[in-house]
């Protein structure tokens, strides 16, 4: 609302009323676990790419949904919503996402899944000049980027729709993923759109907030003087 200039309250407001109405618990129902807190989070977009595979469900089948997300961002690179989830189907998946950024080279994060292990998989890494971190098989957690965010949109779009046909399924998907890069604002992201970090737009929306938030102040105390 701030950035629609619907109205400006600051965080710490924000917060202090959730906490008096209550509505801060239902956020805490677990706490922080602190194994892989040795793990090197990435510093700029296009440095770390999480992918996975979710399972969807589809006329009393299978549809299989790969995904390519970048770590720093959480903006969805590149996904597919295929029939099948062999190596191939991860390949095509992830050479699409090296088409759209040609000139990146990512550390490519994945867990264990028999496609990501596979010695197809691996040469298709090594042709394409990357390098492959697997996660460990007792801590999946180190992908959990791209899980949340296939948890995410399983919650808000999946479940909550119907799915026709194949090509109303990823037409569904495709609108989903493209509010989620624009629109969706991310707490962990300064409440900002993982667009917004893919393009170093940052320092700029916060400043733009920061104003906002100031002149507001300033209207208010017009106001109460004026009263």
């Amino acid at each position: 609302m701030l950035d629609e200039n619907i109205v400006a309250v600051s965080p710490s407001t924000t917060y202090r009323m959730l906490k008096r109405a209550g509505l801060l618990n239902i956020w805490n129902r677990t706490g922080k676990s602190t194994k892989g807190t040795g793990f090197v989070q990435p510093t700029v977009p296009n440095e770390h790419w999480h992918t996975d595979i979710k399972y969807v469900n589809f006329k009393g089948t299978f549809l299989f949904l790969i995904s390519v997300i970048d770590g720093y961002s959480r903006y969805i690179v590149h996904h597919e919503l295929r029939m099948n989830m062999q190596e191939y189907d991860v390949q095509i998946t992830i050479q699409r996402a090296l088409e759209k950024f040609p000139c990146v080279k990512p550390r490519l994060i994945s867990d264990n899944g028999s496609q990501y292990i596979s010695k197809d998989f691996s040469e298709f890494i090594k042709l394409a000049g990357l390098q492959h971190v697997k996660t460990s098989i007792a801590y999946p957690q180190a992908n959990g980027k791209i899980e949340r965010y296939h948890k995410t949109i399983n919650e808000e779009c999946l479940r909550t729709t119907s799915l026709i046909d194949l090509d109303d399924a990823r037409e569904q998907v495709v609108a989903f993923v493209n509010k989620y890069n624009t629109e969706r604002l991310h707490s962990a992201l300064f409440y900002l759109t993982p667009e917004d970090l893919l393009l170093g737009r940052v320092h700029e929306k916060i400043i733009e907030r920061n104003v906002k938030l100031e002149q507001a102040k300033l209207n208010r105390f017009e106001v109460r003087n004026a009263s």
